[in-house]
């Protein structure tokens, strides 16, 4: 149904400006909010709009099309205002020039270069569409040999990139109803009706992928007893990687060797006499033997997550930080070198679960693009919200105890082979 009339309902009238654009969105504008906040956005930023062209698709799947005109009173509101409704879908009329410039020095972009996004990306180039590769938020657009995101630090003196926001289109993800969003995040989420809904959503997604299940964990999974399952559903095929610190490791690590965690015995939950030092003694064992790998080849190491990723070949990522005790010869301490690796075991990914690790999280949601699949697992609810404010709108949140969850995602798939 096409509504003209509702250009007359939809106008703000600011008096006479000289400075104006035409943008066009198409997608599920009405019921995932883009419009209105788009037309929010143009009046927050001292201009003002017209609805020249409105279509609402007829059902849920089929997306709707505004064309709004923008008037501002000067360059530098309407260059704003543009740039916001870009990031939200809109784009300028196809025909506009994309802005080329090229990277002053190695590292560095030029005044005004582009900022991605984790929606996918297209950009007006030779005439037509072209989609951008390696999507993910924070990024420059690289145009050779073709478009792709690229880190700052990545740049090469030279590299052509594109500025402002002139022939590029963002495709925001569509928000299906069956999948839940950060509303999700209410007192209620933590009871076990909705905690069984979150795992077997998860569990049917696992089930019925195409793409690469990367886990991404924190110590905390040892500390509850999600270990145990979380071996087993890496045993079982269902894992294709795992990132994590040096404390998920040593952890596991000293719950294989020594029984506890922390010093706390995992199947009583008393502290062991001496047990602060099991960590340390732990780190030390692997250290003597030369790393992970060796220490499960020798037949030092013989059971829990990191014996599972090893036994059956899973890529693992172990990245460092300044907290860090030892720590074990398989950690990546430089922290460039670490989200590189992180990034290509994220390649692929269609389903990403999170667990019990805020910074780690928020890390690998700022890498992945809009339509992977993310779950997020944590007793604490400000995880999943930190996640959110950082731009991960597609994550699902569940608050409650890991290892409890991973218990039950465990009994689900093992029914499911």
């Amino acid at each position: 149904m096409t509504v003209r009339c509702l250009a007359r309902l939809l106008v703000s009238t600011m008096g006479t400006r000289p400075y104006h654009a035409t943008v066009t969105a198409e997608g599920h504008l009405v019921d995932s909010g883009v419009l209105s906040e788009a037309m929010d956005q143009i009046v927050r930023g001292g201009a003002s709009f017209a609805v020249k062209e409105f279509t609402l698709g007829a059902t849920n799947l089929q997306p709707s099309r505004a064309v709004l005109e923008i008037q501002a009173p000067s360059r530098g509101p309407l260059e704003r205002v543009l740039g916001h409704l870009v990031d939200l879908g809109f784009y300028t009329a196809a025909v506009a020039q994309l802005v080329v410039r090229r990277a002053p020095k190695d590292g560095a972009a030029p005044e005004g270069f582009y900022s991605t996004t984790n929606h996918a990306t297209q950009v007006y180039l030779d005439g037509r569409w072209q989609r951008v590769r390696d999507q993910r938020m924070d990024s420059a657009i690289v145009l050779d040999p073709g478009p792709r995101c690229r880190k700052l630090r990545d740049l090469r003196r030279g590299d052509r990139l594109v500025c402002g926001h002139d022939g590029i289109r963002i495709i925001p993800e569509f928000k299906d109803r069956g999948r839940a969003d950060f509303g999700f995040m209410t007192n209620d989420v933590s009871s076990e009706k909705k905690v069984e809904w979150v795992v077997g959503h998860l569990a049917d997604w696992i089930a019925n992928r195409t793409g690469k299940l990367v886990v991404v964990a924190g110590p905390v999974v040892i500390h509850t007893g999600g270990g145990e399952p979380l071996a087993k559903i890496i045993a079982a095929g269902w894992v294709d990687a795992l990132l994590a610190g040096n404390a998920l490791a040593v952890h596991d690590v000293e719950r294989a060797l020594y029984g506890t965690s922390l010093g706390i015995d995992t199947k009583s939950g008393v502290p062991v006499e001496h047990g602060h030092q099991h960590h340390m003694r732990a780190i030390n064992v692997i250290r003597l033997a030369g790393g992970l790998k060796q220490a499960v080849r020798k037949g030092l190491l013989k059971d829990g997550v990191m014996h599972s990723l090893i036994k059956h070949t899973v890529p693992y990522v172990l990245a460092g930080s300044i907290r860090d005790d030892g720590p074990l010869p398989d950690v990546i301490t430089d922290c460039n070198a670490a989200q590189e690796a992180y990034w290509q075991n994220l390649r692929g990914a269609e389903i990403v679960l999170m667990l019990s690790s805020m910074l780690h999280s928020i890390a690998v949601g700022n890498m992945l693009p809009s339509w992977v699949k993310t779950v997020c697992v944590d007793i604490n609810p400000s995880v999943v919200t930190k996640l959110a404010d950082r731009g991960s709108h597609q994550a699902i949140g569940c608050v409650t105890d890991v290892g409890l969850f991973l218990h039950l995602l465990w009994e689900r798939l093992s029914k499911t082979k």
